[in-house]
């Protein structure tokens, strides 16, 4: 399986500026292929610098390492979704999913039959980059609705990061050989839509029971979401890594 990991170079200054590479960041590396006779799905995971807290070049290492089984390429090119074909998986870890026609990408990927796995601030679909270079972030009034729809939920808040339990509530290729387990993590309170499938729940001492883990329906290309992976701690449990990788398996399959 070839996996590629696209991140957007897009880097703050110490004033408050900001500054963007001249090109896409690309890395590649090697992997073996299970079967080896099988032409195998690829992978593509976007990411971006735009924020510091949602850095992939500070999480790389982290997704690299959980997607280790794979052939790993990491690039920060989003058009490289158009070069995808039916089969291959799209893992989103996107905050500003506003931007170069990523919407349009990410929708006509999913309609080719291509697979989607949203992990973490892929459904914060409200956050964008602020116009202001002496500002962070700006919000939506709405969440973007071409994704919205099709991921089935999206981010409303979140309490600061914090111990909490994760309850598998669901058999599901996605959540397979994973139980019950607590993790530190910034907790996700969510909004999701009456026929998602609720996989896994939080078991947090002040929070309701916020789905972390869900699929939602479609009749084209699979997808699914883990709402954890902002901190460390959590893209190096192996609870979660075995949700990711189980998560693109499951989501290169026809729908």
């Amino acid at each position: 399986m070839n996996v590629y990991l696209v991140c957007e170079t897009d880097t703050r200054t110490g004033d408050g500026g900001v500054s963007h590479g001249d090109e896409p960041l690309t890395y590649f590396g090697t992997g073996d292929v299970a079967g080896g006779t099988m032409s195998a799905p690829r992978v593509l995971v976007v990411g971006e610098t735009t924020f510091p807290f949602h850095d992939i070049e500070e999480k790389r290492a982290q997704f690299e390492a959980a997607l280790a089984e794979f052939d790993v390429t990491v690039t920060t090119d989003r058009s490289a979704v158009a070069d995808l074909g039916p089969g291959d998986v799209l893992v989103d870890y996107v905050t500003d999913s506003s931007a170069d026609d990523y919407p349009t990408l990410v929708a006509d990927h999913v309609a080719d039959g291509g697979g989607y796995v949203g992990v973490h601030c892929a459904a914060d679909l409200t956050s964008t980059a602020a116009a202001d270079p002496d500002e962070l972030i700006d919000s939506l009034d709405e969440p973007i609705p071409t994704l919205r729809e099709r991921l089935g939920g999206h981010f409303v808040n979140h309490p600061e990061q914090a111990e909490y339990g994760v309850d598998v509530v669901a058999q599901h290729p996605v959540t397979d050989g994973v139980e019950e387990f607590r993790v530190y993590d910034e907790p996700y309170q969510v909004a999701v839509d009456d026929n998602v499938e609720v996989l896994a729940r939080m078991d947090h001492d002040d929070l309701d029971d916020y789905p972390v883990v869900w699929t939602a329906p479609s009749d084209v290309g699979r997808i699914a979401y883990v709402s954890l992976g902002h901190t460390d701690e959590a893209l190096e449990d192996e609870r979660f890594r075995r949700l990711l990788q189980n998560g693109v398996r499951w989501a290169s399959e026809s729908a």
